[in-house]
């Protein structure tokens, strides 16, 4: 948002009269053409521009990078991977080794790289992804290589040390100066040190240093001895091939080390002079094939998953026609309209933004994935059983609790399936409460059906999915309760809630929402009915009637004494009652 609010602050500067919903519709195709830039100028440090024109044209057509690129998906990745290749490139850039003939001081020509250039990106990417952490951590990964392999030299300490002390002195005169002073100081230094590198470049140019052979030529011998380009992609295609499995949008970067397919062939051409023309053309042949199928698979993943809303979903049948999935638009638009403009609701951080954006309502988390432990509390409340989960929702105020079940139409991108990351990062934050082996059966099977594991058909994600879904039958080849995603029939089919209640579920039942009911004042307690003894019955020994006159004007005085009691009327009372009634026999009289 910063940063759509920013273009659009500039442009209208510019006078370039423009929407602030046009720019944010086009921001992630824009930073996507930058990506394939900075992808481009990435691997051509690394070897050649040729390897950088592949790995530019793997980076444009990659799917992963396509889902989170196209026109209207206003999300933080859009800009995101740009930042992050981006900044692999300034730190590859601002560390290599001294060349021959170049008079700038290193620690001036360093410093001015790292603070200028490298230390913004770093921020625009902390504040870009909440994954930087993983991205973060690579560069020191490097260096520390660079140690090991004995490739110190003074532009890795300038490159991480004076940062370090950059940051600490920033730090310091932030304690030291109110804000006020700080900002100006900041914005000041800045400008500065703008100054001083619009300055270097024009004195780089009008001395010719900037675009002497000896710098051209020095790049291409450079590498080896300073930073060499295997190291860097061992020392980092090696921990992005194990992240591969916990997000694949960090695999993208993967994108610039691919161009090194061509620079591998030509020098296997070379060291194998002994094979003949026709094994060389076939392996260049397989290539090429290999090549166009990816693109070929490319171009058909992005027409058909990527080319429509990612909120409609759409299914074919079997003569062809499309049935068009209208679920989401649908539970968005019944929490807009029949939920308290203040209600809290609580989902996976995956639906946070839509929620928000189109349902007008506060969400727990959302894709803004900074606050792990928040996010590990959310994950720690569908992992538990209802009551457990109750107090967590009392103390986190959640109204409405929202999830997304594919059970009915096959969906497969439903909580159900991801439901082992909210097991796995809420352990991470309470180990002591949820243990992910807990979820599996003793075999090591996740599984839904009677042979599940007791605690996860007991936990609250289950029960909410599964509410009531065992009275549904949804085939006559399948019993009721038969899960089309998992292929399994659900083995907690009795399913009671005692502190939710169900407050909507969609056409299809892909979004489902509960509420969260109220504590009540007092709890219900459970009392015994008294045993009540039967006493003895006194009958009235007087039955003496007045009869009613008929003008209606004064009535008699009837009345029914116990004699016992009438025994043990105190003296006064008894006088008044004998005096009342004489007086009434002389009125009637």
């Amino acid at each position: 948002m910063v940063t759509a609010g920013l273009i659009h602050y500039i442009l209208n500067l510019l006078h370039v009269t423009v929407h602030i919903r046009d720019v944010c519709v086009f921001l992630a195709p824009v930073f996507s053409g930058l990506t394939a830039i900075s992808t481009f100028l990435l691997t051509r440090e690394l070897w050649n521009q040729g390897a950088g024109l592949l790995a530019a044209c793997f980076i444009a057509i990659v799917p992963g990078y396509i889902s989170r690129s196209v026109a209207g998906s206003f999300d933080n990745e859009g800009i995101a991977i740009f930042a992050l290749q981006f900044t692999y490139y300034l730190w590859v850039s601002a560390s290599p080794p001294p060349l021959p003939g170049y008079s700038l001081p290193i620690f001036l020509s360093c410093i001015i790289l790292l603070l200028v250039n490298f230390f913004p990106f770093i921020l625009f990417l902390v504040s870009a992804w909440g994954g930087y952490v993983f991205i973060i951590n690579l560069i020191p990964l490097h260096v520390f290589a660079l140690l090991l392999m004995q490739r110190y030299s003074r532009r890795v300490y300038i490159g991480v040390f004076a940062l370090l002390q950059a940051y600490a002195f920033l730090q310091y005169l932030k304690d030291r100066l109110t804000r006020q002073e700080f900002q100006t100081l900041f914005f000041l230094g800045i400008s500065l040190a703008a100054c001083i590198v619009f300055l270097t470049v024009i004195y780089l140019t009008y001395t010719g240093l900037s675009t002497s052979p000896s710098l051209h030529r020095c790049r291409s011998t450079s590498r080896p001895r300073g930073c060499p380009s295997s190291l860097i992609s061992t020392s980092w295609s090696a921990p992005s091939q194990q992240a591969f499995g916990f997000a694949s949008r960090t695999s993208m970067m993967n994108a610039c080390l691919a161009g090194k397919v061509r620079k591998h062939v030509s020098e296997q051409e070379k060291a194998e002079e002994g094979l003949g023309p026709n094994i060389k053309s076939i392996v260049t042949m397989l290539m090429l094939m290999l090549l166009m199928m990816f693109a070929v698979h490319c171009t058909w993943v992005t027409s058909n998953a990527y080319s429509s809303p990612s909120v409609v979903l759409a299914s074919y049948n079997h003569d062809g026609t499309r049935n068009i999935l209208d679920d989401f638009r649908e539970a968005y638009y019944w929490l807009r309209q029949n939920t308290d403009e203040h209600a809290r609701v609580m989902s996976w951080w995956d639906y946070g933004y839509q929620i928000a954006g189109m349902a007008n309502r506060t969400t727990l988390v959302d894709n803004n994935t900074w606050n792990n432990s928040h996010i590990a509390l959310v994950g720690k409340a569908m992992s538990s059983n209802e009551s457990a989960a109750y107090e967590i929702m009392r103390s986190l105020d959640v109204d409405y609790v929202l999830i997304i079940f594919g059970g009915v139409i096959g969906y497969s991108g439903d909580d159900i399936n991801k439901f082992l990351w909210m097991v796995r990062i809420a352990e991470g934050e309470h180990p002591k409460d949820i243990r992910e082996s807990d979820y599996f059966t003793p075999q090591g099977e996740f599984r839904v059906d009677k042979a599940g594991s007791p605690t996860l058909l007991n936990c609250l994600m289950y029960k909410m999915s599964y509410y009531r879904f065992g009275e549904m039958q949804l085939d006559f080849r399948t019993p009721p309760g038969f899960d089309r995603t998992r292929n399994a029939e659900i083995g907690n089919k009795d399913i009671k809630f005692k502190h939710l209640e169900e407050a909507f579920t969609s056409e299809h039942w892909l979004v489902r929402i509960y509420k969260v009911k109220k504590l009540e004042n007092r709890e219900a307690l459970d009392h015994k009915l008294r045993s009540v003894v039967s006493r003895q019955k006194y009958t009235s020994k007087k039955v003496s009637v007045f009869p009613l006159r008929r003008d209606g004007f004064s009535c008699s005085l009837s009345f029914m004494m116990l004699s016992t009691t009438y025994s043990k009327t105190p003296q006064k009372i008894k006088t008044a009652l004998n005096s009342r009634e004489r007086k009434e026999t002389s009125n009637n009289q």
